[in-house]
Parts: structure tokens; C-alpha cells; sequence
């Protein structure tokens, strides 16, 4: 029996994020589970995924497309456990992930908190200063990635001094409005900060 995961057409992360799914899903006893995909880059992401999950794969290409067959070993021994990374924060400065276009940047950072929120790794805190609180308020485009993020125990705070300064306090949708002593606290308590511009 094949259980297929069709997920030609899907942007990066999302043939990665559709695999992960499905395998959480995944009984032994359904025998395979198949990804299709319409691409190498994305092949490769599902392969190196799928790997990293101690399974077995193999690709068969038809046409333009990859099949990637996934499957247990006979003995894969224990699922690996990932824990929550209690001493990881990201500080978020920007609405935008990375310098150079911003269309660009908004794609990114829609991407990266969708995937967050999909990750079994999860950081202890987000922080948004500067025009990071836009994604934390009313109408952001990854409101629902932080909700979820939120649901699941991530610590949530932005900063009131930058929510004053374009005028969104009363339009936070997530977290807690906090001040900068806090953050400083919150920053300097955990041991890995990662800046995201």
C-alpha cells in the first residue's frame, strides 16, 4: 500500500513541510510513502529531510517530475527526540527577513514563520522591536504562524515603545507589549540571540 504526497508546485519550504506531515501521519503498515515533486532543489530538501529522519529513500524521475519513495529501515532504532531549544531566542527587527528587495523580504519572512511553526525545534522566546511588531499586529501575514507558535509555548513580546511609534497598540494581536528593560533582561538571560534584520 502507497500513501502519496503530491506536492508539485508547492514554493519552498512547503514539499518539505507536506513530507513532514505526512510522515507524523505515517503507520508502518501502510508500506511507502511517496513525494512527488517538480524540481531538484526541491528534491534535494525532501531528501536531505527525509534522511535526517533516519529513513530510507530512493527517487525514480517520470517525466519532470521526482518520486521519492520513503520507507523504514528493517531496524531504524529509536525515533530521534528533538527537544525545545530552552535557550534559543530570535529578535526580530524588521518585517522583512534580509536587506536587498523587499518583496522579496516579505516572502522570506512569511516563509521562515511558517516553517517555525511547523518545526519540532522551537525557540523559548521571539522578541519584535522596530518595524518587527508589524507582524505581531492586526492584518500580518504570518499572524497565524505566531499564534500557533504562541499555542505552543513560545514566549511572545513586543516592544511598546516601537507599537507607539507607528501607532499599533491597540492593533497587537499576539504576545505581550513589553519595555526595553525587558528585553534587555530577555536577551541577556539566554545564552543564543539571533538577530533576524
Amino acid at each position: 500500500m502507497e500513501r502519496l504526497v503530491d506536492a508539485r508546485g508547492l514554493a519552498c519550504p512547503g514539499p518539505v513541510i507536506s513530507t513532514k506531515k505526512a510522515l507524523d501521519q505515517w503507520q508502518e503498515r501502510e508500506g511507502e510513502l511517496i513525494t512527488i515533486v517538480d524540481n531538484e532543489i526541491a528534491r534535494d530538501n525532501v531528501l536531505r529531510f527525509v534522511q535526517s529522519r533516519n529513513l530510507e529513500a530512493e527517487v525514480e524521475e517520470k517525466a519532470s517530475d521526482y518520486y521519492i519513495r520513503i520507507r523504514k529501515p528493517e531496524y531504524s532504532g529509536p525515533e530521534p527526540q528533538l527537544a525545545r531549544e530552552k535557550d534559543l531566542v530570535f529578535l526580530i527587527g524588521s518585517e522583512l527577513l534580509g536587506r536587498g528587495s523587499d518583496e522579496l523580504g516579505q516572502i522570506l519572512s512569511r516563509s521562515f514563520f511558517h516553517t517555525l511553526a511547523q518545526s519540532e525545534i522551537l525557540p523559548a522566546a521571539l522578541i519584535f522591536i522596530n518595524s518587527g511588531v508589524k507582524l505581531a499586529c492586526e492584518g500580518s501575514p504570518v499572524l497565524s504562524n505566531l499564534l500557533e507558535l504562541d499555542r505552543q509555548g513560545v514566549h511572545i513580546l513586543a516592544c511598546g515603545t516601537c507599537l507607539d511609534y507607528f501607532g499599533l497598540k491597540n492593533k497587537l494581536c499576539v504576545g505581550t507589549v513589553s519595555n526595553m528593560y525587558t528585553i534587555v533582561e530577555q536577551l541577556t538571560q539566554y545564552p543564543r540571540v539571533v538577530a533576524l534584520p
